[in-house]
């Protein structure tokens, strides 16, 4: 082998990393699922967010991705697709109108609740074309042709464990009591401003440059 595997991986982590914790449609997400819906709801959010990177990583490997880079047309729809969905998740979040009680947490509200978080964390990271495009930078910049794809798909896992990892701590900080209780005296205006961050992202996105 021609190169170091171990430096190679420590670029694919430590860019992934930086990435995951910038500021984006999942970081929103989970903000609103811990404050609003507590740790159980919040974490499994979470969960989907790292399979979502599943999806990105595996059409990555396969080339796939390269359709979206090099096609406007298919760019074009990604976005329309990703757009829509955040549009509706700043509807809910602006129809809220607060909550005077913390939700209950899912094992209390049933399955279908459990399954709701996960799937809007899956949703949310697979539907974002930003999110595609960067990992399929990731692979063509910083992982070598030379590289076998076992390993690669091992960054792959690598960056699933980590991003779910990620978002789980993050679901743990923004439901302690103290910031969820705060949170009930102004959901009103906090539900409504989340629900204009997931718009603006909306329209940052429609607005994206293929390249």
């Amino acid at each position: 082998m021609s190169h170091n595997l171990w430096l190679e991986f420590g670029a694919v982590a430590l860019a992934h990393g930086l990435a995951v914790a910038s500021p984006g449609p999942d970081f929103a997400l989970m903000v609103r699922q811990s404050l609003r819906h507590g740790r159980a709801t919040a974490i499994r959010t979470a969960i989907g967010i790292g399979c979502g990177i599943t999806v990105h990583v595996a059409l990555a490997l396969l080339g796939l991705t390269l359709l979206i880079r090099n096609s406007p047309t298919a760019f074009a729809v990604l976005k329309v697709c990703g757009g829509a969905y955040l549009i509706w998740l700043g509807w809910l979040a602006l129809r809220s109108g607060g909550s005077s009680e913390l939700t209950p947490e899912p094992e209390v509200r049933g399955k279908s609740a459990q399954r709701g978080s996960w799937r809007r964390g899956f949703l949310t990271n697979v539907l974002n074309p930003k999110a595609a495009l960067f990992f399929v930078t990731l692979y063509t910049v910083l992982v070598s042709p030379e590289t076998p794809r076992s390993v690669q798909a091992g960054y792959g896992l690598w960056m699933v464990v980590w991003t779910a990892a990620w978002f789980s701590l993050v679901a743990v900080l923004f439901t302690q009591a103290a910031l969820r209780q705060s949170y009930l005296r102004a959901s009103k205006w906090i539900d409504r401003a989340l629900g204009l961050v997931f718009w603006g992202f909306a329209v940052n996105l429609f607005f994206a440059k293929l390249g």
